[in-house]
Formats: structure tokens, sequence, C-alpha cells
């Protein structure tokens, strides 16, 4: 970029506002000159841009993650550099972190973090099964609107990071900016798999049930231990609307070994899809909020369910802590969505740009009745695929015909 188009990017993308800002990127609203429309500009940190190696990757991953096409994945449109800047265009949200509403509003209705985590599961799932792992799960990258829909963004960045080897310091901090959600297997430096990121939906459900992390450290080291060697708590304890079942699910999710967890998002996704629709609940009829995420569990697509609202005399207060008021930048929106993290320290500027935080929302709360649920245990339904058939029929047609010589056997030896 020259000093006289300072906020221009390739001559396209105009920068408006900082929105957020993370230890990877800085991320700005701007307007497609183009196509003229807004966007999210997401540009990479300079201590990033000085491997070729990792922009490769970078590169290769955000052309991976276009070709993804999912109502719960933010969409990328573009990918380029201007100069030494190296920057990622993404649809433009108007919305809320989910961070920043746990720190306002949790621990969330059970009801809620359940159909919040199943559309999480929507998103990252669909990216499971286009051979994709997200890496960097976690709530700062999961926008929420108004009606309570879900984007999951920041794909890309974490799993280039992930496939580069850390050469300095710089980029070593920059792999454990996430230490809260990492699964056992990354603190080990070992690569992610799709176990990982059920793994890190796992702690974000805990957070979002309880107001606060299973594993606490006063530095990266000893979350990164604790995550490997320690048993997790219930989320019970912390909560006691909390059902039984749904602590032995998220003990399941949170287990040290990736093979003892759901192999998948989408796995996950239908475990606590038929848990919350199998959950015997009284309660008035409430309005939808928000559409309901499929899977491809079965061919029929599984209808949208009506969540519960949520009570004000269900709130239970994590210990120590008090409810906090949400003031940060707006990112969601109803169909278009704006990357957003929660930014560890004061956030850079870029020249010429006013760098604007806007008040967020807080979704209100309708008076309702108390909700009173039982849930059982839910296990996924056996399924018979047409080979195991074919085979039973034929052994089946085995006995049968064996029958007859049976008979005349014994028939020759009685004679």
């Amino acid at each position: 970029m020259s000093s006289s188009q300072e906020t221009l990017l390739n001559g396209r993308y105009r920068l408006l506002a900082q929105q957020g800002s993370g230890g990877m990127a800085v991320i700005y609203k701007a307007t497609d000159l183009a196509l003229g429309r807004t966007v999210a500009v997401k540009i990479l940190r300079p201590s990033l841009t000085n491997d070729p190696e990792f922009l490769k990757r970078f590169r290769q991953e955000a052309r991976n993650v276009a070709n993804l096409s999912h109502p719960n994945i933010v969409t990328v449109h573009d990918v380029g550099q201007d100069g030494n800047t190296h920057y990622m265009v993404m649809e433009y949200v108007d919305g809320e972190d989910l961070k920043k509403l746990i720190r306002a509003s949790a621990p969330f209705s059970i009801d809620r973090a359940l159909s919040i985590a199943i559309k999480i599961c929507a998103g990252v799932g669909y990216a499971h099964r286009a051979g994709l792992v997200h890496a960097d799960v976690k709530p700062q990258n999961v926008l929420v609107t108004e009606n309570d829909n879900v984007k999951v963004t920041d794909f890309g960045i974490a799993q280039a990071l992930t496939a580069t080897k850390p050469r300095d310091q710089e980029r070593q901090r920059v792999v454990w900016g996430s230490p809260h959600y990492f699964s056992p297997e990354q603190a080990q430096g070992e690569p992610p798999t799709p176990a990982s990121d059920v793994y890190s939906i796992g702690i974000v459900l805990f957070e979002m049930l309880t107001g606060r992390l299973p594993f606490v450290g006063t530095d990266q080291q000893e979350l990164a231990m604790a995550h490997i060697r320690e048993t997790p708590p219930k989320p019970s304890q912390f909560n006691p609307n909390v059902p039984e079942h749904l602590d032995r699910i998220l003990m399941k999710v949170l287990s040290k070994e990736p093979t003892a967890r759901y192999r998948t998002a989408d796995q996950l996704g239908r475990i606590l899809l038929s848990y919350r629709r199998r959950g015997q609940i009284t309660t008035d009829v409430v309005p939808e909020v928000g559409s309901e995420a499929s899977f491809p569990a079965t061919a029929a697509t599984i209808p949208p369910e009506a969540p519960l609202p949520v009570p004000r005399s269900a709130a239970v207060p994590s210990p120590g802590s008090a409810p906090r008021a949400s003031a940060s930048s707006a990112r969601s929106e109803a169909p278009t969505y704006i990357y957003s993290e929660m930014p560890a320290q004061s956030p850079p500027t870029m020249p010429g740009v006013p760098s604007v935080v806007r008040p967020g929302y807080s979704a209100p709360v309708p008076p309702a009745p108390m909700i009173q649920s039982r849930y059982r245990a839910v296990e996924e339904p056996p399924q018979l695929d047409l080979v195991t058939l074919v085979l039973a029929f034929i052994a089946f047609l085995a006995v049968m015909l064996l029958i007859p010589l049976w008979i005349a056997v014994y028939q020759a030896w009685m004679g």
C-alpha cells in the first residue's frame, strides 16, 4: 500500500474501521469497490509474513475454506497481497462473538447452550467432511447474531501455522494463543485431527453451561499440563441445572485419548441433537430462535426445534464472579458475518483508519415459567447397511438348504 492509499488494498478494498484484533491478524470493516458491498478484511500481522512456507500454506488454506459453503461457516471471498500486506476478505457480520456473550450472560440455559453447540458442530463437521480441521475452535471464533444464529470463523490461519514448525518465539507465542481450548494432543505438539476440534467444542459447551473453563493455570505451560493430566470437572459441579447425562456426554468429549471421543463434529452434533430432542421438557410454547443445523446421519433433513426460553430463575452465577456488561465491536449478521477475535492487548491501528468500538447487544430475556426438564441418556442407534443385510440373507438361505441334508443323514443313520 502506498502512503497516498493507506486505506486502500489493491485499489479495491477500502478499509473503513478496525473491528477487532488477535495474535495473528487485525480485522477491518471495508468496502469492496468492485462489487459495492461491505466486507471484512483480515490483515496478517507482519511477524507472520516473513515465512514463505507459512504464506504458501495460508493461501492454500484460504482457497480450501473459500470452497466451503455452509450456513454455519463464514464465507471467504478473496485472499491477496498488496506489497508486504497479506490479507483475506470475508463476508461481513453485524453481531457478537460468543466469548463476549458468555462473559455477559453465562451460564446459559441448557437448551440455548445445546442449540449453539449443535450449530457449531454443523459448521465444523461440514469442514471435517471436506478434509479440513479448524485447529482453533474457541468462543472468540464463533459469531452469534441477535437471533442466536451461529457462524464459525478463522479457518485457515491456525491450520497453516500448525503445518509449519515454529522457528522463533513469536511463532511459538501464536501457536499457544488459545491454551484454554487446546486438546491434549495439541498441547503435546501433535498435529490436530477432527477429534481435536471435538474436544475444543466440548470446552466451549462447558463454558456456556457453567460460565467458567474446566482448566485454569497461571501460565500456558500449566494450562497445557492440565489438559494432558487433570480430570475435567463435571459441569453440574458449577451449575446444578446441568443433567447427569449431559455430564456424561461432556466427559466423553473431554477424554484425554482422541479415540475415546466422538470422532467428528458431525457425530457429536447428532448426539447433542438427539439428546436435546428426546429430553422430556415441560414449558410453554415459544417461538423458534434461529434455524437448526442438519447432519448427514440420515437421508432426511432434520427439522428445526423450538428452543426453550431462558428462565431468569435458572441462571446460576459462576463461583466468585459476577455478570459483566457486554461492550464490544459488532460483528455478525443475518445472512453474512465478519471475523473477530478477542484482543489480548490494545489493538494496533492502520494509518488513516479510525478505530471504532460499537456497543454490543444484550438479547432480551422474556419472562418465562421455570423449566422442569428431565433428560435421558442417548446413544447413536445401530445402522444396518446393505452388505450386512445381504450377508444375513445368504446365511439364512444356507441354513435352510442344509435342513433337508440333515434330515436325510438322520434317516440314513436311523435306518
